[in-house]
């Protein structure tokens, strides 16, 4: 049975997922580069940008792998496929060039209609302008029994989690503070939501925590 799962999301010390000011050149905030420390020192990073076999094996290396088992869809918020807010710029086709590592299905939450868009490596991108459920209940289908990874960005996050959607969250933490920026969790009641915390393992580089409903 499929799933909606949040896998290798990372967040500061102080609970940010994004950092302050972001822009085109920083898609990331200020600061928010060292979110992601862990996961470029990876093998399974490394091999995703052409670097087999390069890269350090371990718990971070695992966690990394795990977010791409199983997965039959991806949903996305329109800032984690394009740095616009308003009509579309249909010569922008995502950050990642022509073959995105989705290799699948991927959702893209919109105010603006889209055709889809196929991409190399089996991605094709479909907007959708209905919200949350909508996306929810089409990426579900598409995965066909698999999972679906839900990549964020932190407020598409916490709009599923806020509508009981999501079973399960991997959230990776890394050792910096932003000061500001987009919250993930805060003022969110994850105990009245029924999340416990399953598995939580640290190494020098951030602290994954897994937060399953039940």
């Amino acid at each position: 049975m499929s799933a909606l799962k949040v896998r290798s999301f990372a967040i500061s010390l102080d609970g940010y997922g994004v950092g302050p000011n972001q822009s085109l050149e920083n898609p990331m905030g200020e600061g928010g580069g060292g979110l992601h420390t862990w996961f470029r020192g990876t093998r399974t990073f490394q091999s995703m940008i052409g670097n087999t076999g390069k890269g350090a094996d371990g718990p971070d290396d695992e966690f990394a792998a795990k977010g791409f088992e199983n997965v039959g869809a991806w949903i996305l918020g329109r800032n984690m496929f394009s740095p616009g807010r308003g009509e579309w710029d249909l010569e922008w086709k995502g950050w990642w060039g022509d073959e995105p590592p989705y290799h699948c299905p991927v959702f893209v939450l919109t105010h603006h209609p889209r055709p889809p868009l196929e991409m190399a490596g089996g991605t094709t991108f479909h907007f959708v302008t209905d919200g949350i459920q909508s996306a929810y209940e089409q990426a579900i289908r598409a995965a066909n029994g698999k999972d679906v990874r839900l990549g964020g960005g932190a407020a598409t996050i916490r709009e599923f989690l806020q509508a009981g959607l999501v079973d399960e969250l991997h959230l990776a933490i890394s050792p910096i503070l932003l000061g500001s920026g987009e919250s993930l969790l805060g003022g969110i009641d994850m105990v009245k939501l029924g999340y416990r915390c399953t598995e939580h393992v640290a190494t020098p580089h951030a602290t994954h925590v897994v937060l399953c409903k039940g």
